[in-house]
């Protein structure tokens, strides 16, 4: 297809300022057919945000400008035109002097758009060019800005806004004619978009659980986001019913079912990644309650490196799954990330000499080339009757999702002496109570002393936002009452939360695991056959080298990870 002058003057641009060669730049052409060559090369990703930027600037003759990750465009600014005009034109303003408006534009190329907004401000415009990722976020943040202050306004742009750019991946099947209105409800396009629009939020944001619930006369929206908890605009108390059957009929349930609790799944495709959302449903005095938990495979540890572990407990962990054998046990509260931390040892272990089966209740995550085995409790299919199965399918490794009885405790440490390495978890409060925990499930304390290599304690905490964190002073009394030595914080900073829009105004961004990690050493064997106590084995382990969750949450603290309310919140005074 023959380009234009204009084309051709950016393809020398390209050129001439060495971002392409010219066979790059003729494969570019190529590959890009019909699609603008600098729309293909932002996709593509051939040319860095940062040299394409500057190429399109210098084509132009404007200046460049790098948006920073934390700007929001004033608000008065915002107004002077529709919100909608600004996301068509790939726009933000950043200051008014007198008649002239200064505009970031994330697309240059497009001529109507800066008509377009100065026949709509009525200003002169004065264009710089950014990434167009840092147009768009600016916008983002703005929109965020205006649905928290007028939660209203939000929901009714949603019910009257266009569809969200989500695929799922199963349809609605028919249902009984005595449902029909029911399903209509469910099927009105404010209530897919209703739908659409707080599965887009929950990945946007990063929330772990989606909880809408139904109280006396309003619906409640919340995320879970970094392990708080945070309100939403909600929809309409009138469309709760019509909201939930939308999402039993993703998750292939009954929708005429509203005395029973329910569960199910269903995958989505938003935001360029597939993400599993399991689905529980509970009645409550008010109506159904809903909990959507999004499993999203891109965040889980991809090794054991990467779950920045201390020197000592890395070492630790990393020989005990390189054993041939023996059980290892991850111990925490629910949703402390034990299956996490146990698929991150998966993912070394995962080579093709080597075969790895789980039972799991119910399968997370989907790993290529492991076998997963969902327990049925319903259909007699229990952990223990799984184990038994996988002991004849010739495993290398076993994955045993949770010991919960005496039974499975048995088969497991007997599995561990016979050759196999096994994994599972185990509540208990710290790593020291696993072997008197074992004990109490009827597990002979030679055979544990024998068959276990490591124990593993865990908590998940909050990290703090690099971008507003700030300095902190402690008050030596919290010291004093957590019984921590001020010594231990000597000539280090310590930050505490602030909160800003990147990390939606909580003051924490991401979440990571204090983990406290006991190798069992000849030491551990002594006393576990002794059938000692948990702080007995403690007090061993802590002279053998085991950091505590206590003092692992204090060394972040220390490094400016998380603040020290945050490690307390999570560990204890102790």
């Amino acid at each position: 297809m023959p380009q234009s002058v204009h084309y051709s003057s950016f393809q020398d641009a390209l050129l001439q300022r060495g971002v392409l060669t010219q066979d790059q730049l003729q494969a570019s052409l190529e590959d890009a057919g019909k699609l603008p060559l600098e729309r293909y090369l932002a996709q593509s990703k051939l040319v860095s945000p940062e040299a394409l930027t500057l190429t399109v600037a210098a084509y132009f003759n404007l200046p460049p400008i790098t948006l920073p990750a934390t700007l929001i465009p004033p608000q008065e600014l915002i107004d002077l035109i529709p919100p909608q005009i600004w996301t068509r034109s790939k726009a933000v303003p950043l200051m008014k002097l007198g008649r002239h408006l200064t505009v970031v534009f994330g697309d240059p190329f497009d001529l109507m758009a800066q008509e377009e907004v100065s026949r709509h401000t009525r200003l002169e415009i004065i264009p710089l060019i950014a990434a167009e990722r840092e147009v768009t976020d600016a916008l983002g943040r703005a929109k965020a800005r205006t649905d928290a202050s007028n939660p209203k306004l939000a929901m009714e742009n949603i019910m009257k806004g266009g569809d969200a750019d989500i695929e799922f991946s199963n349809e609605p099947q028919g249902r009984e004619e005595s449902i029909d209105q029911t399903l209509e409800t469910a099927e009105g396009a404010p209530v897919i978009r209703m739908v659409n629009m707080m599965l887009v939020e929950a990945l946007r944001t990063g929330a772990s659980d989606i909880h809408f619930e139904a109280m006396e006369r309003t619906s409640r929206l919340r995320y879970r986001i970094d392990g708080a908890l945070i309100e939403r605009p909600s929809p309409p108390r009138a469309l709760h019913n019509a909201i939930v059957s939308r999402i039993k009929i993703m998750s292939d349930l009954d929708i005429a079912e509203r005395r029973n609790p329910q569960d199910g799944r269903f995958r989505v495709k938003a935001l360029k990644k597939e993400v599993d959302i399991r689905v529980s449903i509970l009645p409550t005095v008010h109506g159904e309650k809903v909990v959507m938990r999004t499993l999203d495979k891109s965040n889980l540890a991809p090794s054991l490196a990467s779950l920045g572990l201390d020197d000592f407990a890395y070492q630790a962990m990393k020989h005990a799954i390189n054993q041939p054998h023996g059980i290892i046990l991850v111990t925490g509260p629910t949703g402390s990330g034990k299956t996490t931390t146990l698929y991150s040892c998966l993912q070394d272990l995962n080579t093709p000499d080597v075969n790895i089966v789980t039972a799991e209740d119910p399968v997370e995550y989907q790993i290529e080339g492991i076998n997963q085995v969902h327990v049925n409790q319903q259909a007699g299919l229990t952990f223990a009757s799984i184990l038994r199965s996988v002991l004849r399918q010739d495993p290398d490794i076993v994955l045993v999702g949770e010991i919960r009885d005496g039974e499975t405790a048995d088969i497991a440490v007997k599995a561990a002496l016979t050759g196999h390495l096994v994994l599972s978890t185990l509540h208990t409060n710290d790593a020291a109570g696993v072997i008197p925990r074992l004990i109490d499930m009827g597990v002979p304390p030679f055979l544990i002393a024998s068959s276990l290599i490591l124990a593993q304690a865990q908590r998940l905490y909050r990290k703090l936002c690099p971008l507003c964190k700030k300095a902190a002073e402690i008050d030596p009394d919290v010291l004093a009452a957590n019984q921590i030595d001020p010594a231990f914080f000597e000539e280090a900073t310590l930050y505490e939360e602030v909160g800003c829009p990147k990390c939606n105004n909580i003051g924490f961004k991401g979440r990571g695991a204090f983990m406290e990690v006991l190798p069992v050493t000849d030491a551990i064997r002594e006393a576990a056959v002794k059938g000692a106590p948990a702080d007995v084995i403690r007090t061993v382990a802590i002279k053998e080298g085991m950091a505590t969750l206590k003092d692992v949450g204090l060394m972040k603290v220390r490094d400016g990870i998380t603040s020290l309310r945050a490690a307390l919140e999570v560990t204890g005074s102790e």
